[in-house]
């Protein structure tokens, strides 16, 4: 009997046995994520917002599926003929509240997301018109856990939540009374 070579042999069986470990776990990971086995849209009129939007999505939930749109008439078309569990939404450019309309209408849950028309008054109307969250596109990030909490949570929690995550830069980028002048106060 060889001690060393059982000794050798049992470590070399614990380091494949580890490195098989984290495989599953990175693998397990992936497979937890909302959003993987979900049909999502995403609107918007730039092609590389649509190209980084997609790349940050199927890396994290290389399960669902995307469907893109990078106009007005194109996103209606498929939201009236279609079955989306998210639907993400620029707002300038593509009609973006036009399409919400359309969205919220056949209940699907509606991230809106912008750069132009960041502003108290778009979060307020998006917020009033039924969408689930109000996205900079300067957070593009951070989007698969914004999305992850569109499906997690009900209307008035999900905006408690990214009222929580995002109080801080809307008070840098608004101002400190933003919210009093957009009145969205009591809404949160």
């Amino acid at each position: 009997m060889d001690v060393t070579k059982d000794k050798v042999a049992l470590t070399d069986t614990i380091a494949v046995g580890e490195l098989e470990a984290e495989n599953i776990i990175r693998r397990s990971a992936m497979a937890e994520s909302l959003l993987n086995g979900k049909k999502l849209l995403v609107v918007d009129d730039e092609p590389d917002i649509l190209a980084v939007l997609e790349e940050e999505i199927l890396q994290s939930c290389p399960a669902c599926t995307i469907d893109k749109a990078t106009n007005y008439e194109k996103g209606a078309e498929l939201l009236k003929t279609d079955h989306y569990d998210i639907v993400i939404l620029d707002i300038m450019g593509v009609r973006g509240f036009d399409l919400l309309e359309i969205a919220v209408s056949r209940s699907f849950k509606v991230g809106m997301l912008t750069a132009h028309a960041l502003s108290p008054e778009a979060l307020k109307k998006s917020h009033d018109m039924g969408a689930r969250a109000y996205l900079p596109k300067d957070k593009l990030g951070e989007l698969v856990p914004f999305l992850e909490d569109i499906l997690q949570y009900e209307y008035k929690t999900g905006w408690q939540h990214l009222m929580d995550k995002l109080e801080n830069y809307f008070d840098k980028t608004f101002g400190s009374y933003w919210k009093t002048k957009a009145g969205i106060q009591t809404w949160y």
